[in-house]
């Protein structure tokens, strides 16, 4: 059963990715400056949500520690957003994953944060993986892959690339 609901999981979250990326890829404006926007349902998107991501990373000994904090500086609610760590080094396999996370690649890690409102903040993501050797350095790129709805317009608070070494300090983004 445990097996099944992760493949349920995984399937759900790789289409909250997909269909995310496609809707940022393929958006379009009215000409004046509105949006167009349309998501599932055919409903409009929201309204302007400007999300944030900060935390930090730690690498030491072929692991990698990442805590990071998802929020909203709005003035809209955000009902979900997928967040993307990418790797610069793959990760060794057969790791779990926290509830709501999943494996996009060997290097990429997709996590649902769920709803966010107005001024208000997902819980803390924690994650601690194994690198596939011991790298003395790696990158990772923090970035807002899906958003249900609404508009971003400062993109430079959700999406950071972390230059890593392997001293066990943690960076901080």
């Amino acid at each position: 059963m445990r097996a099944m609901s992760k493949g349920v999981l995984g399937a759900v979250l790789a289409a909250l990715v997909v269909v995310g990326a496609g809707t940022a890829a393929g958006a379009v404006g009215d000409g004046a400056g509105d949006p167009a926007g349309a998501v599932a349902g055919g409903e409009a998107a929201g309204g302007e949500a400007d999300l944030a991501h900060h935390g930090h990373v730690s690498l030491w000994d072929g692991r990698v520690g990442v805590w990071l904090v998802t929020e909203n500086h709005g003035p809209s609610d955000v009902a979900d957003a997928t967040v993307r760590l990418a790797f610069s080094a793959p990760m060794a396999g057969g790791q779990e994953l926290p509830p709501g996370c999943l494996w996009s690649s060997a290097r990429v890690v997709s996590c649902r944060t769920g709803a966010l409102p107005d001024g208000g903040a997902a819980g803390e993501l924690a994650l601690d993986l194994r690198t596939l050797g011991r790298p003395q350095e790696l990158t990772v790129d923090v970035s807002t892959a899906w958003r249900a709805g609404g508009v971003d317009r400062n993109s430079f608070n959700d999406r950071h690339r972390v230059l890593v070494l392997a001293t066990g300090d943690p960076y901080v983004f």
